[in-house]
């Protein structure tokens, strides 16, 4: 079975905007507040182990499951390559991101 993939329109609505507190209130608009808790646990997930914490260290500082924490890291590792573009948009707008090739 493929992966699923955002609708086509919505992803071009987040490219198009450039006001990430529009971005932020589209969110809260589309997502429940445990889904939007879930992406900001993910995403905290995925930039520590980039940074090259172990799960068990990402575990403890984020409080959730190992098996959260290898779900991350099997997409880091596995996943569409998403991840490294988010952090190099990162670096780019200056904003502190895990360094290349820390994991």
């Amino acid at each position: 079975m493929d992966t699923p993939r955002p609708p086509a329109d919505l992803l071009a609505v987040l490219a198009g905007l450039d006001d990430a507190e529009a971005i932020g209130d589209l969110f809260v608009d589309l997502l429940t507040p445990a889904e939007v808790e879930a992406v900001a646990e993910r995403w905290a997930i995925v930039k520590a182990l980039a940074e090259g914490h172990t799960q068990r260290a990402v575990r403890d500082a984020v409080g959730c499951s190992v098996t959260t924490v290898t779900r991350g890291a099997r997409q880091l590792r596995y996943g569409a390559g998403g991840f490294e573009t988010a952090f190099e948009t990162l670096r780019a707008l200056g904003l502190p991101a895990p360094e290349a090739g820390a994991r």
